[in-house]
């Protein structure tokens, strides 16, 4: 899917500024800027590279200044916003900025046309620019590049004892070096420093401004009725391995970042536009993991980390719905030699530090990604490897294990202790906790559940003894609804706890239909699906809390305090769509009518795909009117979770 936007839609900069491109390495590294070229945020960069794969990120190169000198007249074809309130707006000579899977900008001045083209290379810290100029009027002109620095870590600033030393093809600060390479005219400049106004911080409480240098500036002039070709590409290391390696010629890497993308798309192997363009969004979100020298899958950018409970949520749909079968296998392999008493790490530490394991979720949505691998690839040895590893969690969870995970007498699995919150609605401000779920969270208990059915299954394949699996199941089954279910809601209850936020009506419940195995009546599961939608639905996600409660937040947004005591009350989630989708398929028994509605109502996604971070999928949106993308611009399990309804639809 090709995006194409045009003059209408950067009328201003603060237009132009609403959505941004998104290119990864695969180390946890990426490129991202607004599609006027601008950064206004912090973590916007034309090369944040990653010197730990995934999570240790540098903004290497934050932003590129461009200028046209044509004759006598020079104008700037870069935008920006600055801190003194001052403006660069190179977007009104912009003509079209398009994105299928490289970012170009087209930029027209007096005869004078300018294609600005990026890509990343994988499996390196590595950029790169190349600007087509075509010269059809009757002055010289010269086309200048003045890359700005910062060499710091993603979301700090310059400081002010930062030193920088060049030469004619690199940069060093901070025990990094940049190596650049360019066949344009190289010049040395005394150090020039900007500070930046990054007006999409602003708005969520972060900090306002940052600033960058340059040490160069890099030119190509070009003849009246001339074209030519002006290249920049960099490469980030650490000094101790600086000209070790060379970057590779700026073209190569734009035609591998093509070669890469196309190949996702073709192995994904989807009819849908829509979701074929996912398919290769979904792939970015994949990562090596230095620590673990394995595979993992970060939460989202620009700003999350790579989580237990986040990975096992993304990776079905991320790895299994585009055939990634082999990238899915190293990530289980991965969290299969760190489950620890049972449960399964929420966050790998870097440093030599122990893993986190904070999380009920996670161990019990890994059994739920071996079943789901296992069924699209049939690969047994695989089941054989991890099953002790299934083994231990079943009987942690059955004994008790940390943070108050421990199944009780009617079966049914109770977790949470002291200010500790393990499930995915886990924000904690200070000493209060906005949704407090200790007790029996009634999607824990959903996976529960379909856990026990899947070790069953396994344990027949394996001839191992499948009893007791069965028969907790049954008592889960029966317990499950008894104590749950609210017949004059016709729906789930969120919890139970004894407190009033058992019977607040959220998402949670969908899951305890969508899952592979699950344990209400036909009739029950389509009240569900009908109450979730009168109450939750929105076409961009669910709200995580029905909007006539009386804690509920219609707005997101201000400092993190604000942020925080919205962010389950209310915000809408695209992630849980997925699974409203797929309980929605499954009562109405995958019917072409059911189908077709689904698809009808999945159209609305190309405009968030759209908006924001183009192509992708974001994490949250308010609560009342769900309009504009919040929190990350990118998340993974908003884009795996929407691959999975699509290969529902396409192959169920």
């Amino acid at each position: 899917m090709k995006w194409i936007y045009g003059r209408q839609d950067f009328k201003t900069l603060e237009r132009g500024q609403e959505n941004c491109y998104l290119l990864t390495n695969g180390l946890g590294g990426f490129s991202s800027m607004t599609m006027t070229g601008s950064v206004s945020r912090n973590d916007h960069a034309f090369l944040m590279a990653c010197m730990q794969a995934p999570n240790h990120r540098i903004n290497m190169v934050h932003r590129l200044c461009e200028k046209l000198k044509l004759g006598d007249e020079e104008c700037f074809l870069s935008s920006q916003e600055f801190a003194d309130g001052h403006r660069e707006n190179g977007f009104e000579f912009l003509t079209s900025f398009t994105f299928e899977d490289t970012p170009v900008w087209l930029f027209h001045k007096d005869g004078v046309e300018i294609r600005k083209e990026i890509g990343m290379r994988q499996k390196r810290n590595e950029a790169a620019v190349v600007y087509e100029v075509d010269n059809r009027s009757r002055k010289e002109c010269t086309l200048t590049v003045m890359p700005f620095l910062q060499f710091t870590p993603k979301g700090s600033d310059l400081k002010e004892e930062e030193k920088f030393t060049a030469g004619e093809n690199w940069v060093r600060a901070n025990g990094l070096s940049l190596l650049f390479s360019t066949n344009g005219k190289v010049m040395r400049i005394p150090e020039k420093k900007e500070t930046y106004y990054y007006s999409y911080d602003v708005c969520d409480g972060r900090r306002e401004t940052g600033s960058a240098v340059a040490e160069h500036e890099i030119s190509l002039t070009v003849n009246p009725g001339q074209k030519a070709v002006l290249t920049f590409s960099c490469l980030a290391q650490k000094d101790d391995s600086c000209l070790l390696q060379e970057n590779f010629p700026a073209e190569e890497v734009i035609e591998e970042t093509k070669r890469y993308r196309k190949e996702l798309e073709q192995k994904a192997g989807f009819s849908s536009e829509l979701a074929r363009t996912l398919s290769k969004s979904a792939a970015q979100f994949v990562s090596e993991r230095e620590s673990t020298k394995g595979d993992t899958i970060l939460a989202g950018f620009p700003f999350f980390e790579d989580w237990g409970r986040d990975t096992m949520i993304a990776l079905p749909g991320v790895c299994i719905s585009t055939g990634q079968y082999e990238t899915a296998k190293r990530i289980l392999l991965t969290f299969a030699v760190n489950e620890k008493d049972g449960l399964m790490p929420n966050l790998f530490p870097e440093g030599g530090k122990e893993p986190l394991y904070n999380t009920v979720d996670a161990a019990l949505l890994f059994i739920n990604c071996v079943y789901l691998y296992w069924k699209a690839t049939k690969d047994m040895d695989f089941v054989r490897q991890v099953y002790p590893v299934m083994e231990r969690i079943i009987k942690g969870y059955e004994k008790g294990t940390g943070f108050g995970v421990r199944m009780q007498e009617d079966g049914l699995i109770a977790a949470g202790e002291g200010l500790a919150q393990v499930t995915w609605m886990d924000v904690r401000v200070d000493d209060i906790l906005p949704t407090p779920r200790h007790g029996k969270p009634v999607e824990i208990n959903a996976y529960w559940y379909n856990a026990l059915c899947i070790m069953s299954l396994f344990s027949k394949h394996m001839d191992k003894p499948a009893k007791w699996y069965q028969d907790t199941a049954e008592l889960v089954k029966k317990s499950f609804c008894e104590k749950f279910w609210m017949e004059e809601k016709h729906c789930l209850k969120d919890l139970v706890s004894g407190t009033e936020a058992d019977e607040q009506i959220r998402c949670n419940q969908i899951w305890a239909v969508s899952m592979p195995f699950t344990m209400l009546e036909r009739d029950r599961e389509k009240q569900v699906v009908e109450t979730v939608f009168e109450k939750l639905y929105t076409p961009y996600g669910l709200r995580t809390l029905d909007s006539e409660d009386a804690q509920f937040h219609p707005y997101y947004g201000g400092k993190m305090e604000e942020r925080d005591m919205a962010y389950h009350q209310g915000t809408v989630w695209t992630f849980p769509l997925g699974g409203y989708y797929l309980a929605y398929l499954k009562v109405n028994d995958y019917s072409e009518k059911a189908k077709r509605e689904v698809m009808r109502q999945l159209e609305v996604m190309e405009s968030a795909m759209r908006e924001g971070c183009i192509g992708q999928l974001p994490e949250i949106y308010d609560g009342k009117n769900p309009t504009s993308s919040k929190g990350c611009f990118a998340q993974a399990w908003s884009v795996g979770e929407i691959l999975r309804v699509y290969e529902a639809l396409e192959r169920g």
